[in-house]
């Protein structure tokens, strides 16, 4: 197989980066309505219902499939003219006194060539969370 694809979720993309903010205020930003329109977009809040849908101003679209306080949000994501749709993880963790990791992981992609489009849109997001919460 080749790197980033997995025998039974298709291909998968993750990025992560470790912020000089506590894991609380990160999960509180990445829930607020600013933080939520920088990931998945304007226009959206993400319920933590599982099965509660979303449509973004952009058009992406979804629904909830887990909602974990201060810990992660896993949902459906399928832009307009995508004939599939895909998981989209983000996690916050504690990672030493006044740290955090933020990942963000895509599975179910197609293929290598929309894996590494992918990966450079969840490398831009990260990079706007990031200078967010600075």
């Amino acid at each position: 197989m080749s790197v980033g694809q997995t025998k039974d979720a298709g291909w998968q993309i993750g990025v992560s980066k470790t912020v000089g903010r506590s894991a609380e205020e990160v999960w509180d930003f990445l829930t607020s309505a600013e933080g939520v329109a920088i990931w998945l977009g304007e226009g959206v809040t993400v319920h933590p219902e599982p099965g509660v849908g979303y449509k973004t101003a952009d058009g992406i679209r979804g629904e909830t499939r887990s909602f974990r306080e201060m810990d992660r949000i896993r949902l459906t994501w399928q832009p307009p003219g995508w004939s599939h749709d895909t998981t989209l993880q983000l996690a916050v963790r504690a990672s030493g006194p006044g740290k955090a990791m933020l990942r963000i992981h895509q599975e179910r992609l197609a293929d290598a060539a929309e894996r590494e489009r992918q990966r450079r849109h969840w490398q831009g997001v990260l990079a706007e969370l990031i200078t967010a919460l600075a």
